[in-house]
């Protein structure tokens, strides 16, 4: 793991990047990036409008564009939607650019903590579980390799999750 002032978090929607982040960042001291609400909040339109008028493919370029922008900054933790790793370029980027920590969550807890979520386009539908195990199948392997940690979810509360979070990033991470 290269030492870097940076922390990145990856995984699957639903996996607890924005609120494990934010504890993060509030423990170190440091500015929290959620790279999908800085899209929102630059395009002036959700996720899912951003998806219905451009498509995947539009989200997805400005996706990288915004990461590699985010990126190039020094003492963040930014969490990435849960799709960025599936671009060549964004997985160099964040790997070259800072510490990357993955979340990993297994699909039965997804499914308990985005029950009443009805935002996200990539698991819209009636068959959430199946939409969620494909996208597993798809994306697991691609968090686990840009990963220098791996923080694995235990069906566990925010307060209970960041303090192992931290404990782990303690031990390993390096931030000079």
């Amino acid at each position: 793991m290269n030492p870097s002032p940076n922390l990145f978090l990856v995984g699957p929607t639903g996996a607890g990047k924005t609120t494990i982040g934010q504890r993060l960042a509030a423990h170190y001291g440091l500015p929290f990036i959620d790279l999908d609400v800085e899209i929102e909040a630059r395009c002036g339109m959700t996720i899912a409008d951003i998806f219905e008028r451009e498509g995947e493919a539009g989200f997805r370029a400005r996706e990288c564009a915004h990461l590699s922008e985010f990126s190039l900054r020094d003492g963040i933790v930014l969490a990435t939607g849960a799709g960025a790793v599936l671009d060549p370029s964004n997985r160099e980027t964040l790997m070259a650019r800072g510490t990357v920590l993955m979340l990993g969550v297994d699909v039965d807890e997804q499914l308990d903590r985005l029950r009443h979520d009805t935002a996200r386009p990539m698991i819209a539908g009636d068959d959430r579980r199946g939409r969620l195990e494909s996208l597993a199948g798809h994306r697991n392997h691609l968090y686990e390799e840009i990963a220098d940690l791996i923080f694995r979810g235990r069906h566990e509360s925010v307060d209970e999750a960041a303090p192992r979070a931290i404990a782990l990033l303690e031990r390993h991470w390096k931030r000079h």
